[in-house]
């Protein structure tokens, strides 16, 4: 499928000769989708490498969400194609919906999550990612309880139960409060420091670009943009990106 996107400055992990390339963990090929006659995406390609942040942007119904479930395996483009370079248990996706049931304490939701990947978490483990986003206090309270962004946070600390090599995060600041936005950035440092591979859809630009390595801008169904982020301007990008 061919298409205009057009790419600015070079892609993320090309480095100048005698520099160390960054292991790349997912690579996106001239990805398009079709949802019926509806043209969503076309011809987006992309890397996204260890221990960087890719920050994908965009108006409302740029494609954002789209992408991010067609890279995480949750949804078949219409052309072009997916490589993940991590097995499917080292892969973690955080999306709108929390994935939580109300009935169970925050620490036997993380028990559950656990042992979907295999892992049998003990109480100190549990105790420690819950204490990461600051819910140690509710350990044995029921999740309906919760507000929206504690719910999200006990979301994100499922995430790092798994201690995985590649992260999808849809729009996870959702719902949180400014002190549990910069805990979030702080988190997703701590996961990039780690080795993993992040790829993250934002709609507050101005606070997350700093902490991404890459940006990838959505546009007109395809990709305006994808290169370093301290080489993308906000300001060019048009409507939409600095909400």
């Amino acid at each position: 499928m061919s298409g205009s996107a057009s790419t600015q400055g070079p892609p993320p992990g090309t480095e100048s000769q005698g520099e160390v390339r960054a292991e790349i963990r997912a690579d996106i090929r001239r990805v398009g989708k079709f949802f019926g006659s509806k043209l969503v995406l076309r011809d987006v390609s992309a890397q996204v490498c260890a221990g960087q942040a890719l920050l994908v942007v965009g108006g409302n119904g740029a494609g954002k969400t789209t992408l991010l479930k067609i890279m995480a395996g949750l949804c078949r483009p219409t052309a072009g194609e997916v490589e993940l370079r991590v097995q499917p248990e080292d892969c973690a996706y955080l999306g709108h919906a929390t994935f939580l049931y109300p009935r169970l304490s925050a620490s036997a939701n993380l028990t559950f999550w656990g042992r979907m990947y295999g892992r049998t978490p003990t109480r100190a483990e549990i105790a420690a990612v819950l204490d990461r986003v600051g819910l140690t206090h509710v350990i044995d309270e029921p999740a309906g309880t919760f507000s929206r962004g504690m719910a999200q946070r006990l979301n994100l600390a499922r995430v790092f139960l798994i201690q995985p090599k590649l992260v999808f995060l849809d729009e996870p600041g959702t719902g949180l409060d400014p002190a549990s936005q910069e805990l979030l950035r702080r988190e997703i440092g701590a996961l990039k420091a780690s080795g993993a591979g992040v790829v993250w859809v934002s709609h507050h630009l101005a606070a997350d670009l700093p902490s991404a390595e890459s940006v990838l801008f959505l546009k007109d169904s395809g990709a305006a943009y994808f290169g370093p982020a301290s080489g993308f301007d906000p300001a060019s990008g048009g409507v939409g990106l600095a909400c």
